[in-house]
């Protein structure tokens, strides 16, 4: 039997640890930076020209939806410079670009799958009506599931769960959702808080009831202009999700929440059914990848840091297998 030295034994033990060390760093990665920077190359499985995660692997991008002045959810970083050899198009924001909850979300799963995360600013209903054309490939919009959209869309694992309420001029007599029969009350066209005062929304897995009689609806394309309607008076009431509220009456904005919620959405990941691609194995890792950062705690923190308020840890008791998708 050879003998070895013990001070031999102490290094490979050392060099041992090291590796197991570095193997776990490069394991790691679910921080909220997200900058996009960094990431290694994927493995290309799958043929791109049939497969959606092929496809993006073979570019080296997440394509995602940004939508502009939309607060804390996502904002544009004025003056932020577009990374040297980024493979982003022209025509596409870069990581540094965009910040908020909606896109830092998509820039870790963008780093888990080992691409750089671009972002594109279609309208609200063009994402919602589906027939992308491959524009995108994801969007993290804050849009909740419904059984409309996934007529059109392929639902993932849901990254928040949001409470919903009703925001008044904060000298309205209006105290609780029965003063607001019959008024007339604001929300974001094409959203769920539309289909919810027309009582035709439905959440699978989830109970949704009609907390005021009779609303006179008034749409808005984004709740910006709808609050302000709000706040001014011109519109009794607008429906919107909770944290989209409060960060307006943190802004200044005179209004004021009733404080019982109308309901609670869960908003998810799009994919787009008509892509002409195979998305069951890109839905089944993204959903893989959402699932993981709720149960290491990385959802919760990002939302503690752009709400204040944990709405992540909720949305990890939803079960997606319910909803009764087949994603092809």
């Amino acid at each position: 039997m050879t003998c070895i030295p013990q001070s031999w034994t102490r290094r490979l033990t050392m060099l041992m640890l090291a590796s197991l060390v570095a193997l776990a760093m490069a394991a790691c990665g679910s921080d909220d930076s997200g900058d996009g920077q960094g990431t290694s190359a994927a493995a290309v499985s799958g043929d791109p020209a049939k497969d959606k995660l092929a496809q993006i692997q073979a570019r080296g991008t997440l394509v995602e939806y940004f939508e502009d002045d939309y607060p804390p959810q996502s904002i544009s970083v004025k003056g932020a410079t577009r990374p040297a050899g980024t493979k982003c198009a022209d025509n596409q924001l870069t990581a540094p670009e965009v910040t908020g909850y909606d896109n830092e979300v998509p820039k870790l799963v963008a780093r888990k799958l080992g691409v750089e995360p671009c972002f594109v600013a279609p309208t609200w209903t063009e994402v919602t009506a589906g027939n992308w054309g491959d524009r995108w490939d994801i969007a993290y919009g804050s849009g909740s599931i419904n059984a409309d959209r996934m007529q059109r869309l392929y639902m993932t694992q849901p990254y928040y769960a949001v409470p919903n309420m009703y925001f008044v001029a904060k000298d309205s007599p209006y105290r609780k959702p029965a003063d607001l029969n019959g008024k007339e009350i604001g929300a974001c066209a094409d959203c769920s808080h539309e289909l919810y005062l027309n009582n035709e929304l439905e959440i699978p897995t989830v109970d949704v009831k009609l907390d005021v009689e009779h609303p006179k609806v008034v749409t808005f394309e984004t709740e910006e202009p709808g609050l302000a309607a709000a706040a001014k008076g011109k519109i009794d009431a607008f429906l919107a999700a909770d944290p989209v509220g409060r960060a307006r009456i943190k802004e200044g904005e005179p209004l004021r929440e009733i404080p019982d919620v109308a309901f609670t959405y869960y908003p998810s990941g799009f994919v787009d059914k008509s892509s002409g691609l195979e998305t069951k194995a890109f839905v089944q890792r993204v959903n893989a990848i959402i699932q993981g950062f709720q149960a290491d705690g990385t959802l919760k923190r990002l939302s503690m840091k752009w709400f204040g308020k944990d709405y992540a840890s909720e949305a990890a008791n939803y079960d997606i297998e319910a909803i009764g998708q087949t994603v092809k």
